[in-house]
């Protein structure tokens, strides 16, 4: 896609450095490999627009329900002011859609701003492990009386999540007593069923619902990402307006006109024909850090499965890895540029990044150092990302681009968008259910039956019995 007909708050995808003539026919697409696929693109295009009018994809409508808008910002403003710390207790698609949102578009050191520099709205915290260490630690840290908790799952039984609910619920019954429970307690989960629900009902907890038909690693734009966001005072609108107006860019049929859809197939084709089995995300953007680690969750969970839709086993799905410009070059992309032709990099870079710093001339006799003086941080950031990506096309390693005019609510929904309506294309591209982790429910039943939980003793039996063999250790 172009730069979206030069209006200036879209965001763009430059594949150049995927292509056949940039990097090679052994490891670029050809334009022939590419429009051979027309058709089938347009097929599938059509197929998706008919499953979201028959009310599927439910994640696509997302951008247009205001409705948790108006109750997620009267929550929000409702929080007292002595309120200092808001809390999400959550793992996966309930905590990594909050960790990214805050991290791009708040201040990137927001909980060492006072709290009139924060608006007078509390720090935030992402609780999304059971790290014991981690969780006693931070509990720690923070007053009670002036703590809200923000549980979130929809299931109302995930065990790591409810852990630490158990957890910090005592600590705050401790602290304030169980009848003003519902004063530092708001949950996000099922409307009507599971065991969190019974116990919001119970306990008379505010909740918000995290609706049907909307998979954890798509939920982002519910109230599961929109409500730690509105708390900490970025603008929900505007981030669900970015979503919308992609939206609109994601019903053309042609995908040399759609970037969802057009990068879904060059990394499918990257994959299938050229065996790109790795995909490398690396923002030149500190504050996109941790899209990266949210994009791993969807582009893994969403597309590594076993079987096709049709029974056959065919174990796709790239391997997604996080990096961050200009960081990893100096960590990562010595194995990028010269180790196995085994991966496809994607950069995220900024037209304008939200501060600038000029660095200060200084030691003039020094060339290795004097060039740098009366230049920008921006400058060298940008410089850095175009070198990498020249040099690796140069080393025949494709590679491609995403670039943000600015960092904001907008654009930043224009960019979650594009990858999640980008994972549903490319689940029709494999043939597989983008939407089911069946490879995840294993390993926690297994759990389940570790720590007693009725009904799972056949998966307590089974460890019982692999613990119980001779093991390989050193010493």
């Amino acid at each position: 896609m172009a730069k979206a007909n030069d209006t200036k708050n879209r965001i763009w995808l430059d594949y150049t450095d995927l292509m056949a003539d940039a990097v090679g026919p052994a490891h670029g697409i050809s334009q022939a490999e590419l429009d051979a696929e027309i058709p089938r693109m347009q097929g599938i295009s059509w197929r998706l627009k008919k499953e979201r009018a028959e009310g599927g994809l439910a994640f696509m409508n997302l951008p247009y329900q205001k409705e948790w808008v108006r109750e997620i910002e009267k929550y929000a403003r409702s929080l007292p002011g002595n309120i200092e710390n808001f809390v999400v207790i959550g793992i996966g698609g309930s905590a990594l859609g909050n960790i990214m949102l805050h991290s791009a578009l708040n201040h990137p050191e927001y909980n060492l701003l006072s709290q009139e520099a924060r608006g007078g709205r509390p720090r935030m915290f992402f609780l999304d492990n059971v790290d014991p260490d981690w969780t006693t630690s931070l509990l720690e840290a923070l007053n009670p009386r002036r703590t809200v908790f923000n549980v979130i799952t929809k299931s109302g039984d995930t065990a790591e999540t409810m852990a630490n609910f158990l957890i910090a619920r005592a600590w705050l019954m401790r602290a304030v007593g169980k009848n003003a429970l519902c004063r530092h307690i708001v949950a996000t989960t099922d409307k009507s069923k599971g065991h969190l629900r019974k116990i919001v009902e119970a306990e008379n907890y505010p909740s918000f619902i995290v609706p049907d038909g909307v998979g954890g690693r798509f939920s982002v734009l519910t109230p599961v990402g929109l409500l730690s966001a509105a708390v900490s005072g970025i603008n929900i609108r505007r981030l669900l307006q970015g979503a919308a107006d992609m939206d609109m860019c994601c019903q053309a049929d042609d995908p040399r006109k759609n970037p969802a859809a057009l990068n879904a197939l060059l990394h499918y084709l990257l994959d299938t024909l050229k065996d790109k089995k790795i995909s490398v995300m690396m923002p030149y953007v500190h504050r996109l850090r941790d899209f990266a680690d949210w994009y791993r969750q969807l582009w893994a969970e969403s597309l590594g499965k076993e079987t096709a839709l049709d029974g056959r086993r065919v174990n796709t799905g790239q391997t997604p890895v996080k990096a961050l410009g200009a960081t990893d070059q100096h960590s990562q992309l010595q194995l990028y540029m010269e180790g196995p032709f085994d991966k496809v990099l994607t950069f995220i870079g900024l037209d304008k990044y939200p501060k600038e710093t000029r660095i200060p001339r200084a030691f003039p006799d020094m060339e290795g150092i004097a060039y740098l003086g009366g230049r920008s941080l921006s400058e060298l950031i940008k410089a850095e990302q175009q070198s990498s990506a020249l040099a690796l096309a140069k080393n025949e390693r494709p590679n491609c681009a995403i670039v943000l005019p600015a960092l904001n609510p907008h654009t930043l929904g224009q960019l979650i968008y594009m990858y999640e309506v980008q994972t549903a294309f490319a689940g029709a591209l494999y043939n597989i259910n983008p939407f089911d982790q069946p490879g995840v429910e294993q390993g926690k039943k297994y759990a389940c039956g570790m720590m007693g939980r009725k009904g799972y003793e056949k998966y307590k039996d089974d460890v019982e019995q692999s613990s119980a063999r001779t093991r390989r250790t050193v010493p």
